[in-house]
């Protein structure tokens, strides 16, 4: 395990900022990510906001959070361990141009000094929704996605949303089980 660094709850630019100033990026700088830089991104991804309640940086139906994030770096793979703020250590080899071979050779996953793999668990939330409850997954990516993209421009990072790729072929990058399916890809680094 490798514990990240307290999260910061101010930034130095405003909301409305970080709104006008967020742009899919695909090319990106040759620099690695902070692990401070990483904190960040994964507790506005998934972080807890509330320890007495347990909730996070986003809404999810019935608080059941059927979301986990993956991220992977030159340093190898890692599995976001939500409660701990922590990185579980998953791998130590770069995964990166494998997955980028999964996500149909797109370049910018390779580049990019971070990958975040968000997968999902849809019976954490079908179980108590049933069919409605798939809706309810897509939405809380969304929401993931849309805080990480945020996150990345307040930190004067770039990102870029990727949705094309070959589910099978992520879940076997990543060494998934049969009950999580690859949702998204966001590569992350600095701007090229």
């Amino acid at each position: 395990m490798i514990t990240l660094p307290k999260p910061k709850v101010k930034g130095s630019i405003s909301l409305e900022e970080t709104i006008a100033r967020r742009r899919s990026v695909r090319e990106f700088a040759d620099r690695d990510i902070t692990q401070e830089e990483i904190s960040q991104l994964l507790w506005a991804a998934q972080g807890i906001t509330d320890k007495t309640r347990s909730l996070r940086s986003v809404p999810s139906a019935g608080a059941l959070y059927p979301l986990e994030i993956y991220l992977l770096t030159k340093d190898g793979l890692f599995h976001y361990r939500v409660d701990e703020h922590a990185l579980e250590i998953l791998g130590r080899r770069d995964l990166r141009p494998e997955l980028a071979r999964a996500g149909f050779n797109q370049a910018m996953i390779q580049e990019a000094a971070a990958d975040i793999v968000m997968c999902a668990v849809f019976e954490r939330i079908t179980s108590k929704y049933a069919e409605r409850g798939a809706s309810y997954v897509y939405m809380e990516a969304g929401h993931t996605a849309q805080n990480i993209h945020l996150m990345a421009v307040s930190l004067g990072l770039a990102s870029v949303p990727v949705g094309a790729f070959d589910d099978k072929s992520v879940k076997a990058v990543l060494g998934l089980d049969n009950n999580r399916k690859p949702l998204y890809i966001i590569p992350v680094g600095a701007s090229g």
